[in-house]
């Protein structure tokens, strides 16, 4: 294998095999633990509550200081990635999530466990960040979107195996050993990519600290205001949170205007067939997002399925999207993204409407046709669109554009979240019924935008 220390041909296309295959695997095996811990977090929440004895409002904390952590972080950390290089700042990634591991595993409180949760959202924001970037560095340009279709179907089928582990792990040992898991992972993952990760090219600028700390003051209220007008909470609160969101946007986007290399990347946010992919994401990643909030809701208070059958019900999505995941990737390295991102959401916004159609006793193979119909389409969309997202900007910004590409997945989700959380405070459990119909509308939105891409 290559001497990663070596001088770096930083415009070859692509690492030399074997060492490309060891880069992918050190991708593809730290977004797999990022993925898998939140998923596994949220189901291992009731009895971590109860072994602290803490309330479920505090406990909640644990789940939301992760993504919370990430979220404000990913901006940042894309741009740190420019300036000291895409590779340190994923291993540093790795790094600081295995040691928070350990954290949460010795946690000997809620707040212990939430800080050490935090420090976690922090490293998996490192690998989150920059991977899309480092994937653009290790893989030749033709097989890009291959690889991209790759990681899309390991984030699945990891979002697919994190909550059926951590309940069948919690049947037989301490919650703490569902964190410990993450030391040898992390471990092996950091030995890997010393070895074979790529060197990327480095911008010759200062890391800008302030710029860091509005970014993350405009994303954190953005979050905040999301989950206070979803949550049902007063009106004059929400309201604050958006002015306080609006204005460190504006100071933001002041500072930085005038920069080469800006942490909130304008100059890539001018190039018209990016920012579509950016607003395609945001609204797909919404349609998607308020099925899986309401479709649980529907399963089992609408419809009377038992819980264990809720899960199994909502299995054939990412298991129809891990399937199709890497069979898109291979299309967008030949065909319009354009075409195939926007096939894929109308198909997307077929199931999403023959979900909202179902009758009020379906049986379990009616229901998983559908699910399976969406994942179909959404595993159609995501890699093309993430391959143009991430391809339009110049190498040497790739990061940015990785940034890019993961806080959108986060602000549409949020977005998906806190609005089946109106629908349900205000309508009940009908409120989960027309959260179909509006993710449906948002998946047909997302098409279209999709669409305008053509010929770009």
């Amino acid at each position: 294998m290559a001497n990663p220390m070596a001088a770096p041909d930083l415009d070859r296309d692509g690492l030399p095999a074997p060492r490309r295959s060891f880069a992918l695997a050190t991708i593809l095996l730290g977004v797999t633990l990022a993925v898998m811990d939140g998923t596994i977090a949220n189901v291992a929440l009731p009895t971590i509550a109860q072994d602290f004895n803490a309330s479920a409002a505090s406990s909640i904390w644990i789940v939301n200081a992760y993504q919370m952590a990430i979220v404000i972080s990913l901006l940042p950390l894309a741009s740190l990635g420019e300036i000291l290089g895409y590779r340190r700042v994923y291993l540093g990634g790795v790094a600081v999530f295995t040691i928070a591991s350990l954290g949460c595993v010795l946690a000997p409180n809620v707040m212990a466990l939430t800080i050490a949760r935090a420090a976690q959202g922090f490293g998996a924001a490192g690998l989150m960040s920059v991977n899309g970037a480092l994937l653009r560095y290790a893989v030749p340009k033709d097989r890009f979107g291959r690889a991209l279709g790759v990681l899309a179907m390991t984030v699945a089928i990891a979002s697919t195996i994190g909550p059926a582990f951590a309940g069948f792990a919690l049947s037989l040992v301490h919650w703490s050993w569902l964190f410990a898991i993450n030391l040898p992972l992390g471990a092996l993952t950091l030995a890997l990519g010393w070895r074979s990760l790529p060197e990327s090219h480095r911008a010759a600028q200062s890391f800008d600290w302030v710029s860091a700390g509005l970014s993350a003051v405009t994303l954190g209220f953005f979050i905040t205001t999301i989950d206070s007008l979803g949550g049902g909470l007063s009106w004059a609160l929400g309201l604050a949170e958006a002015a306080m969101c609006l204005t460190a946007l504006a100071l933001l986007i002041r500072r930085e205007r005038r920069k080469a290399h800006p942490l909130l990347p304008l100059d890539l946010l001018a190039i018209p067939i990016l920012s579509l992919s950016l607003c395609t994401s945001i609204a797909a990643f919404s349609a998607q997002m308020m099925a899986f909030v309401s479709l649980p809701f529907t399963f089992q208070t609408g419809m009377g399925f038992a819980p264990p059958m809720v899960g199994l019900l909502m299995i054939p999505w990412p298991i129809a999207l891990a399937l199709i995941a890497p069979v898109s990737g291979r299309l967008s390295d030949r065909y319009s993204s354009a075409v195939l991102g926007c096939a894929g959401l109308v198909v997307l916004s077929a199931g999403l409407l023959a979900l909202w159609l179902l009758p009020a006793h379906p049986d379990p193979v009616n229901i998983a046709w559908r699910m399976a119909l969406c994942g179909l389409g959404f595993g159609l969309f995501q890699a093309p669109n993430n391959r143009t997202l991430i391809g339009a900007a110049p190498k040497a910004r790739s990061g940015a554009a990785s940034g890019l590409q993961s806080t959108a997945r986060l602000m549409g989700q949020c977005i998906g979240a806190a609005l089946v959380a109106l629908f349900l405070a205000h309508l009940g459990v009908a409120g989960a019924q027309l959260a179909l119909a509006a993710a449906a509308t948002f998946a047909a939105l997302a098409a279209a935008l999709s669409l305008t891409r053509k010929g770009r």
